[in-house]
């Protein structure tokens, strides 16, 4: 989108919060999030210092995400049907019935790493039904103009429930118990479901074809629409590419973090686990903001190519890194970089989806992700179980580095598609005719 007089690149990151339905939307899922990555820190290293492996540490990141891959196709039909903000109420209210499981089966002593691994398993198919429910609204809460900065703010949000959720974790770990992190997380969820029910929102049109459709031609309209559209469809493929080279760096900070720490037992770990995790959150809340003035000035295609090249060399360092303080620096800089190629793919889609199919191609996007990331940290995994941690991701990331060269000498177009410009009309057009009956 160009630039607007009176919307300096400074700024492009803010102005979505003058809007006050994306207000709500933004600081009650701020809560929830600083909740959820509490317990997400929490469940990784109470499984991780109890096994001592790092494949434990990938099946839980599995058990989250690869729902997400399953199930969001699913979520995002279900998205274009029906009423968004009733049923992301009610999915919250469902999480935040599954996190007193956890609330109780900590207190127990009952927290097995399978019994915890299969309660995070159901939370994560709620959460694949939701995020399509979740994204395909924020068109809804903003003006087009304002999608980027609102996009990019809603990254932003999600990593600063990265930054202050470890931090907290971390303390309520050290000082208590696993318990407490579950149950403060517990009653986050109700922070959306208030905000959800203060918002002033229009009647949510669903064209008549689309509400007696059935979820399988729903989505296979969604996917003919993603395939017809070049810039959704190199967004998805790129996403499944880094998904499965880069993003499983993520699933295996705990046990990064248990080779930092060393002897030091399970608060340990935590603490570690908390501290890198960290990192990455405070990283990825600069790349998140700076994302939108810098595709102002540069566009969105330099921005995104450049990211895709720069977060696995990030990787490398992170993966040598032999201490706790150089390994936090490092993965500020992978969280910086990582949330560039995340954050500029899942604008691309937002805004080149054809309107009647967004949540649809959201959902497909999210199904590359979901599915590929989970498959990436268990292989990076076992790599990691046989040989080193560090050989895994090192290895995985001149893979990614080799590929994106390759495509920015072979197939420029490819990269090309990604850039500010919206669908064009003949393809929103074509994909339209594809509307199930």
């Amino acid at each position: 989108m160009a630039r607007g007089p009176s919307s300096p690149s400074s700024r492009a990151s803010f102005r979505a919060l003058r809007h006050r339905n994306f207000a709500l939307f933004f600081w009650a899922n701020l809560v929830s999030n600083v909740g959820t990555w509490m317990q997400t820190v929490a469940v990784g290293a109470l499984v991780t210092a109890r096994t001592g492996k790092a494949s434990w540490a990938a099946l839980v990141a599995v058990a989250v995400f690869l729902p997400v891959g399953l199930l969001s196709p699913i979520g995002g039909a279900l998205a274009d049907r029906l009423d968004r903000r009733r049923w992301l109420a009610v999915g919250n209210l469902l999480e935040a019935a599954l996190a007193v499981v956890l609330v109780v089966l900590s207190a127990t002593g009952r927290a097995s790493p399978a019994a915890v691994t299969f309660v995070v398993f159901l939370a994560g198919c709620v959460l694949a039904l939701l995020i399509p429910f979740q994204q395909a609204m924020v068109p809804d809460l903003v003006p087009e103009e304002d999608v980027l900065g609102a996009a990019a703010l809603g990254s932003a949000q999600y990593n600063l429930g990265r930054v202050l959720g470890p931090a907290l974790a971390a303390v309520v770990i050290a000082v208590s118990s696993y318990t407490w992190t579950f149950a403060l997380n517990a009653v986050s969820f109700f922070a959306v479901v208030a905000a959800l029910m203060a918002m002033r929102l229009g009647r949510q049109a669903t064209p008549e074809a689309e509400a007696t459709a059935g979820i399988w031609s729903q989505i296979h309209g969604g996917i003919k629409a993603a395939r017809a559209e070049p810039g959704c469809r190199a967004a998805i493929g790129l996403i499944a590419l880094s998904a499965f080279l880069a993003a499983p760096f993520i699933a295996l900070i705990p046990a990064k973090a248990l080779l930092l720490a060393g002897d030091g037992g399970d608060k340990a770990t935590g603490a570690v686990t908390g501290a890198l995790t960290t990192a990455q959150g405070v990283g990825a809340v600069v790349g998140a903001l700076l994302l939108a003035p810098l595709a102002e000035r540069f566009g969105r295609h330099k921005v995104v190519v450049f990211d895709l090249m720069a977060a696995p060399l990030a990787l490398c360092l992170y993966a040598v890194s032999p201490s706790v303080i150089t390994a936090v620096l490092a993965l500020g800089l992978v969280g910086a970089t990582y949330i560039g190629i995340l954050a500029g793919l899942n604008t691309v889609v937002q805004l080149r989806a054809p309107t009647e199919y967004r949540a649809r191609v959201l959902g497909l996007y999210l199904m590359a992700l979901g599915v590929i990331y989970p498959l990436g940290a268990l292989a990076q995994g076992a790599v990691a179980d046989v040989s080193t941690l560090a050989a895994a991701t090192i290895g995985a990331a001149v893979i990614m580095i080799v590929a994106v060269g390759a495509l920015a000498i072979f197939s420029p177009a490819t990269l090309g598609v990604l850039g500010d410009t919206a669908a064009e009309p003949a393809v929103a057009e074509s994909s339209t005719a594809t509307t199930p009956t």
